[in-house]
């Protein structure tokens, strides 16, 4: 399991070419496995809804790893960083994750995903609060992905769904506020330790949405579902999510975000070839911008000082 040093020590240093191993596992993971998350959260669905699937699986999540890590000698969070990891999980997977699994009741997960790639926007904007500013080509990749995703809200998939939308545009706001206040506000405790207690926190949170919400598992379980939730708790969260959180401690946070770009492409070719569902020609089209975006938010020039997170 990644571990998180300081990020004041673990930033890349300004002029060095290309990026350490360990952060190209941490893209990839953003990039493929969360890619395949979205497909995962629909399958679950059929047995857990939103809010009671997302807070049992950071729940289950954030206590195998905080044992983990107990065991291994790391001291619990102090209740300062308990507070920052309550304030953090509450908007990232409370509002992040709990608005996206809504979404996706009533919006294909390929086009879900697809929405997503606007929180490197939201991100850039929330940042220049502290005075940290993209540089142009990061500028120019992040402006790409939006037209891309402005392209995929005209489609068909969306139009049906004002209640998704409305959801999917919390989820962005409050996943890309959390992200921000973690790197510049609200540090949690060193190490995986502080991704244990934010799961644990968002996961707590979601529990009580579901129980305002009057959520109920539908027995009895289904075998595909319970799969799904699974694969959710190994791979999107304690190695995905874990992967997204030492990006934004050790790389710019328009490279932390790109998953947002990449992650359509993923979903969208999983819903269709596993899932059997709909996607447009145009919406195909969208996609094809979103990852010109990317492709412009990864051209790092040559010794460039790129913003550090």
């Amino acid at each position: 399991m990644p571990t998180l040093a300081s990020p004041a020590h673990a930033a890349p240093t300004a002029g060095r070419p290309g990026l350490p191993p360990l952060l190209w596992l941490c893209l990839a993971a953003t990039w493929v496995v969360w890619g395949s998350t979205y497909l995962a959260i629909k399958y679950a669905l059929v047995s857990f809804p939103p809010f009671l699937q997302m807070g049992s699986r950071f729940l289950f999540a954030g206590l195998l790893l905080a044992v983990w890590m107990r065991w291994r000698g790391a001291p619990w969070p102090s209740p300062v960083q308990w507070r920052n990891a309550f304030v953090v999980g509450a908007l990232m997977l409370g509002g992040g994750m709990g608005g996206t699994a809504h979404a996706e009741v009533s919006i294909g997960s390929g086009l879900v995903v697809a929405f997503i790639a606007v929180i490197p926007l939201l991100i850039a904007l929330l940042n220049l609060i502290w005075g940290v500013k993209p540089s142009r080509l990061e500028a120019a990749g992040i402006a790409v992905g939006l037209v891309g995703v402005l392209m995929l809200t005209q489609g068909s998939g969306f139009k049906s769904s004002p209640e998704g939308l409305v959801a999917l545009c919390v989820a962005c706001v409050c996943w890309s506020l959390g992200s921000v206040l973690s790197q510049r506000s609200l540090p949690l405790a060193p190490g995986a330790m502080g991704f244990a207690s934010e799961m644990l926190c968002g996961g707590v949170v979601l529990m009580v949405l579901a129980a305002i919400s009057g959520e109920t598992m539908s027995w009895p379980l289904q075998a595909e579902a319970v799969a799904a939730w699974i694969y959710l708790v190994v791979f999107g969260s304690l190695i995905a999510f874990n992967a997204y959180m030492v990006l934004l401690a050790r790389a710019p946070a328009a490279l932390a975000s790109s998953y947002t770009f990449v992650n359509p492409v993923i979903a969208m070719l999983l819903g269709v070839w596993i899932a059997g569902e709909a996607v447009t020609r145009f919406e195909w089209y969208a996609v094809g911008v979103v990852l010109a975006g990317v492709l412009l938010l990864l051209f790092k020039r040559r010794g460039g000082a790129t913003p550090q997170a």
